[in-house]
């Protein structure tokens, strides 16, 4: 990948800053918390299918809406990530039982093919724990931006508790270097991997053609 102008990195530094800010603004004590992990593509290329990356858009939206309305009073904070129509649920949930039927409501939500829980049964992070895994998902990101030999809009990156959750339709020598490029990330204490493996030639094949030579 070109080198990435200092101007792109000081707007995502600036990102991160603000929705450090965000996070900090946000209250503690909301029994129920659905939405959207932090994380996302850095730019606009995407690997999936345009058909795909609308289904992933409705997704997200009717899981969080169909937790609010069936979860009732039961304790969770559910960040739900859809990529290529795989979900992944991150956060918090009471208990096994409610972990258990958080997965069984997105799992009826049209168009998901997979369901991938890693609530943890406990209670929801502090303030401050929010606020670093907010920065360790933009020094990570802006790692996979200065990775040259990555496309960092190839990889969603969601953070919970210094657990990091990479996504995307990558190839095995990409998913490695990004995960090397993860460990070594300040304040990422475990990697979790939820990759669909693609062959270089599949890779090959989403490069943009190079316009026909109109000389000829």
């Amino acid at each position: 990948m070109s080198h990435v102008p200092f101007a792109v990195r000081s707007r995502v530094a600036a990102g991160v800053l603000a929705a450090v800010a965000l996070t900090v603004g946000l209250s503690a004590c909301a029994p129920l918390i659905v939405g959207g992990a932090v994380g996302g593509a850095l730019v606009a290329v995407d690997r999936r299918t345009s058909g795909a990356q609308l289904d992933d858009q409705g997704i997200e939206l009717r899981a969080n809406n169909r937790l609010k309305d069936e979860l009732g009073d039961a304790r969770a904070r559910v960040a739900v990530t859809s990529y290529n129509r795989r979900v992944l649920l991150t956060g918090e949930a009471a208990s096994e039982a409610v972990k258990t039927q958080i997965t069984q409501i997105v799992s009826g939500v049209a168009n998901v093919r997979e369901v991938i829980n890693e609530l943890g049964v406990t209670t929801s992070p502090t303030l401050k724990e929010r606020a670093t895994d907010t920065l360790v998902t933009g020094r990570l990101k802006a790692s996979l931006v200065d990775a040259k030999d990555l496309t960092a809009s190839a990889f969603k990156v969601i953070t919970e508790r210094g657990t990091v959750y990479l996504m995307g339709r990558v190839t095995q020598r990409e998913a490695d270097r990004a995960t090397d490029v993860a460990r070594n990330t300040p304040g990422v204490s475990r990697v979790v991997r939820s990759f669909e493996i693609i062959t270089e030639q599949e890779l090959a094949n989403l490069q943009p053609r190079p316009a026909a030579n109109e000389a000829k």
